[in-house]
């Protein structure tokens, strides 16, 4: 091992231990590359390459040299962050680089002679839950940001990285932590002659806001995932024009032999700040044709699992059509070309536009009713939904528990349960599932 690496790794090797690297910029030639280190290595290694370390937290133009033969490298802005101030909680430091691929090569072949190593996906954010920068919810909502295709997105990531999530979980807890403590007296201390607090209002008040909260989980979830709305209806009615339409583009063949679509086709597309996917279904009706069949089986179980659902019917040969799913039903008569809408609907002609302006605005309308609200941020994962329906049961359990022994360790299991959201408890065999989802360099 090169000399300059031993102080980067404990006696164990622990590559928590390492000093890491990684491009936090994006990938190919740019102006710009900016190269972030991490780990207890930094300022030695650091030093190595400036000459000496810059101020804290001031970028200083420096002349980056190979360890090995001093030539050059690259005249780059760095900056020092010692730590506890840093993003990771560890001595960082950034490098921002000219964007050519043979300097980021170079500095790349540095980093690892002097002994560090390249990060993996998310550890600069896994080392700042590790270290206390952050608690898990924040450090999801880091990948969220960066994952945001739309303001809304981009919005409700903001607000759970400034902690507004966590901090109404954590006031559950302790809320949870005085009632546990109630619990836990009254087990250790039954003869002292103090009453035993009444505690079920105040559980039964915990359990109902955590009930609203769950009511209420899809809308994060829908704007992290985004919705998916269904375009359904008989055959030839126009449902594949229509998307093309909405979408701006050719994704489905049209042709006006009935039954052309035999399988689901998607388009992404963004309407009222929220991103949606759009799906063309096969004409629903009866088919001996097994392939045709094969597309109306498929055509109803992506109803079931619509967000919302867009029943298109002909407006020049109207007749009673009825979709179903669980997934609220916005109805659309099109070809108003050929005859007025048969009733209040809304109505389009793809063929001239008529109608396509207002049933875009409809359609952002109804996406910002199923992912806006007021009130308290959303959960926007379903391993948040799961662990508090596990401390919403252990709640009503501590109800109707009939001795004290009984109701605290129905208090212990939902408060558990909530640390383990925020990461303060019974985390680390998800936490490489989490992390992993995150791009290298974050």
């Amino acid at each position: 091992m090169n000399k300059i690496a031993q102080p980067f790794l404990r006696p164990n090797g622990a590559r928590s231990e390492q000093t890491i690297f990684a491009l936090a910029s994006g990938a190919g030639r740019a102006a710009l590359a900016v190269m972030r280190l991490s780990g207890p290595g930094t300022a030695a290694l650091l030093a190595r390459l400036a000459g000496r370390l810059p101020p804290p937290r001031r970028a200083s133009l420096r002349r980056l040299l190979a360890p090995d033969t001093g030539e050059e490298l690259d005249r780059a802005l760095v900056l020092w962050f010692p730590a506890p101030a840093s993003y990771t909680g560890e001595d960082c430091a950034e490098l921002h680089l000219h964007g050519g691929h043979a300097v980021v090569e170079a500095l790349a072949e540095a980093l690892a002679a002097l002994g560090a190593r390249p990060a993996e996906p998310g550890e600069f954010t896994r080392r700042a839950f590790l270290n206390g920068r952050m608690d898990l919810l924040e450090a999801e909502a880091v990948a969220d940001l960066i994952e945001a295709e739309t303001s809304a997105q981009r919005r409700q990531a903001l607000a759970q990285l400034e902690g507004r999530l966590g901090d109404l979980y954590r006031g559950w807890a302790e809320q949870l932590r005085t009632l546990l403590a109630h619990a836990e007296a009254a087990i250790d201390f039954p003869d002292v002659g103090v009453p035993e607090p009444d505690d079920a209002p105040a559980i039964a008040a915990l359990r109902r806001a955590l009930a609203a909260h769950l009511a209420d989980a899809r809308r994060g979830e829908r704007l992290r995932e985004g919705l998916t709305i269904v375009v359904a209806g008989p055959p030839n009615v126009g449902k594949s024009s229509l998307i093309n339409a909405l979408a701006g583009r050719e994704i489905a063949i049209v042709s006006p032999i009935p039954g052309t679509t035999r399988d689901a086709l998607e388009a992404r597309i963004v309407l009222g700040g929220v991103p949606i996917t759009l799906v063309d279904t096969a004409g629903l009706r009866d088919s001996a044709d097994p392939i045709e069949a094969e597309g109306v089986r498929r055509a109803r179980a992506r109803l079931a699992a619509a967000d919302l659902v867009l029943s298109v019917t002909d407006a020049s040969f109207p007749a009673p059509f009825a979709v179903r799913s669980p997934a609220p039903v916005l109805a659309l008569a099109n070809k108003t070309d050929l005859a007025p809408p048969p009733g209040p609907e809304l109505a389009v002609s793809v063929l001239t536009g008529a109608g396509l302006s207002e049933l875009r605005a409809r359609l952002a309308a109804l996406a910002r009713d199923l992912t806006g609200g007021a009130g308290p941020p959303p959960l926007t994962r379903a391993r948040h939904r799961a662990a508090l329906i596990e401390a919403e049961a252990a709640l009503a359990a501590a109800l109707a528990a009939p001795a004290p022994e009984l109701r605290a360790e129905d208090l212990r299991v939902a408060l558990c349960a909530l640390g383990r959201i925020t990461g303060t408890v019974g985390v680390e065999d998800i936490l490489d599932t989490i992390f992993s989802s995150f791009c290298i360099g974050k």
